[in-house]
C-alpha cells in the first residue's frame, strides 16, 4: 500500500493525465503514451514476454505501485542501474520503447569476470529476441570505473532495485550515489528499493547479509546532494525477521538453503524492502 505521505503527490499526477485506450497484452509496446500507468502497465505485465516465474513475483515487487511512486511516465528518459536478468526491463522496456527512452546500465564489462560477461550477454540476447519490445533500449555500463554512464544532467529518472548492498560490499557506494546524482536532470528523481535492515543493530559497512538500514541509504543519498521527498511501504514485508542464516538470499526467490526449511521461507516470502524517492534539487 502507498504511504499516506505519497497520496497527494500521486493524486495530483493522476489528475493531470488523460485516459487513453491501451494495447492488447500480446503487443505491449504499442500503447498510446498519455494514459496513466495503472492503465498502461497491466497489459505489459500480462504479456507473453514475461515468464510465469517473473509474473509470480509481482505480488512482492509491486511494479505498478512502485513505478507510480517514482513518478515514471511515458516520454521520460529512465535509467535502470544493474538490471540483472531483466525483471524490470520487461516492464520498463515495453513501456518506453515507442515513447521515451529506457537505458539499461549493466555491470561495467571492462575487466569484468567471465561470469559477469556471460550475464551481460544473456541480457543483450534477451533484448535482441524481442525487438518489438526492446528495439530502442540502450545499454551502457556502470561500475566503480564507469561512473559517467550517461551524459551529465541527461535523464529524468534513475532507478535501482536491490543494489546498494552490492556497492557497499565493493566499497564504492558513495561514488555510486554521486554518479546517479550527476546523471539526473535538475528536478530529476532517484528511486531506490533495497532490502531493509533492522534498526536495533549497527550497519555492517559491507552489508554482507544483503540488508541495509534505511537511515544509511538516506545518508548515502543526501550526502551525494539528493533530497529525500517520500518514503513508502509498498514493498514492505513484516514477516521478514532479517536474521536468516544466509541473509536475504535465504528467502525466495533465491532460497540458497534449497530444501532446508523451504516451506518456512516460502511462507515468509521475499525480503522486507524500503522504497525511497529522492530528488535532485533544481538549483
Amino acid at each position: 500500500m502507498i504511504s499516506k505521505k505519497t497520496v497527494p503527490l500521486l493524486l495530483a499526477a493522476a489528475l493531470c493525465m488523460p485516459l487513453l485506450p491501451v494495447q492488447a497484452a500480446d503487443s505491449p509496446s504499442m500503447q498510446v503514451a498519455a494514459a496513466p500507468l495503472r492503465d498502461l502497465l497491466p497489459p505489459i505485465l500480462a504479456g507473453n514476454h514475461r515468464s510465469d516465474a517473473n509474473k509470480a513475483r509481482d505480488q512482492w515487487r509491486h511494479p505498478v505501485e512502485t513505478l507510480e511512486f517514482f513518478g515514471v511516465e511515458p516520454g521520460m528518459s529512465v535509467v535502470e542501474i544493474w538490471p540483472g536478468g531483466g525483471w524490470y526491463t520487461e516492464v520498463l522496456g515495453p513501456l518506453l520503447n515507442n515513447n521515451g527512452r529506457y537505458i539499461a546500465a549493466t555491470a561495467d564489462p571492462n575487466g569484468a569476470s567471465a561470469n559477469t560477461l556471460a550475464a551481460i550477454q544473456r541480457f543483450k540476447d534477451k533484448l535482441a529476441a524481442r525487438p518489438d519490445l526492446y528495439s530502442n533500449t540502450q545499454v551502457t555500463g556502470f561500475g566503480s570505473k564507469a561512473l559517467d554512464f550517461v551524459p551529465a544532467g541527461s535523464v529524468d529518472r534513475v532507478l535501482t532495485f536491490r543494489n546498494v548492498h552490492n556497492w557497499m560490499g565493493a566499497g564504492w557506494a558513495e561514488d555510486a550515489f554521486k554518479a546517479m546524482f550527476k546523471a539526473l536532470k535538475p528536478g530529476g528523481v532517484l528511486g531506490v528499493v533495497e532490502h531493509r535492515a533492522s534498526t536495533d543493530k549497527p550497519q555492517d559497512p559491507k552489508a554482507v547479509s544483503g540488508y541495509v538500514r534505511e537511515d544509511h541509504v538516506i545518508k548515502l543519498a543526501t550526502d551525494a546532494g539528493f533530497k529525500l521527498v517520500a518514503m513508502s511501504e509498498i514493498n514492505s514485508n513484516p514477516r521478514d525477521t532479517k536474521d536468516h542464516p544466509k541473509g536475504v538470499w535465504t528467502l525466495p526467490p533465491t532460497l540458497t538453503l534449497k530444501d532446508q526449511d523451504r516451506d518456512k521461507y516460502l511462507a515468509i516470502g521475499e525480503s522486507d524492502r524500503m522504497t525511497l524517492r529522492f530528488v535532485k534539487p533544481a538549483n
